[in-house]
C-alpha cells in the first residue's frame, strides 16, 4: 500500500528492475549473517559456561534480524527511481535521507556500466556517470537490466557527441 507521500515522491519516475530487490535482500543477509552466528555462539557460551538461559536474548535478536531481511530491502527498493530526459538524468533515492540528483548531459565526462558477480547472476548492471567537478562527481544508478543500462549509456553518449559538435 503506497502512501500519498511515497506516490508523490516516485511520481513519473522509472523504478529499478525487480531483481534488484533480491540483490538488496542478499546484501542484507550477508550483513546480518555474521551477527546471527555471533548471537548463537554467545547463547551457547552463556548456556554452557554461565548456566544462563540465553533464549530471552536470542529470540528477539533473530526476530529483529528476520524483519530486517524481509522489510528493509522492500522499503529501500520502493524509494529508488530515475528519469532520463532529453538533456539530463535524474536519480531519486533514499530511505531515511532522500537525495534527488540531476545530472545535465553536458556535464558528463564518461559513463561506465558495472557488474558484480551477483548482479551478473541476476541480469543487473549499475550505470556509473562521472561528471565534471568534485562534489558528487560520481552518480550511480544500480538495479538496471543490463540491456537497459547499455542502452542508456549509448543514449547519453549520443547526447554528449551532439553537444561537442
Amino acid at each position: 500500500m503506497e502512501t500519498d507521500h511515497l506516490r508523490a515522491y516516485n511520481q513519473g519516475l522509472t523504478p529499478l528492475h525487480p531483481p534488484q530487490k533480491s540483490l538488496m535482500r542478499l546484501n542484507v543477509i550477508f550483513g546480518v549473517l555474521p551477527l546471527v552466528i555471533a548471537s548463537f555462539v554467545a547463547a551457547y557460551f552463556l548456556q554452557t559456561q554461565l548456566g544462563i538461559a540465553a533464549t530471552y536474548l536470542l529470540v528477539p535478536f533473530n526476530v529483529f534480524a528476520f524483519l530486517l531481511i524481509v522489510m528493509l530491502p522492500y522499503r529501500k527498493f520502493r524509494r529508488w527511481g530515475y528519469e532520463m530526459g532529453d538533456e539530463q538524468l535524474r536519480v531519486l533515492r533514499g530511505f531515511l535521507w532522500r537525495t534527488d540528483t540531476i545530472v545535465p548531459f553536458n556535464r558528463i565526462q564518461h559513463i561506465d556500466v558495472a557488474q558484480g558477480p551477483l548482479q551478473r547472476w541476476l541480469g543487473l548492471s549499475t550505470l556509473v556517470v562521472h561528471t565534471a567537478g568534485t562534489h558528487n562527481s560520481i552518480v550511480t544508478l544500480p538495479g538496471l537490466a543490463t540491456a537497459d543500462a547499455e542502452a542508456m549509456r549509448e543514449t547519453i553518449k549520443g547526447h554528449i557527441r551532439k553537444d561537442m559538435i
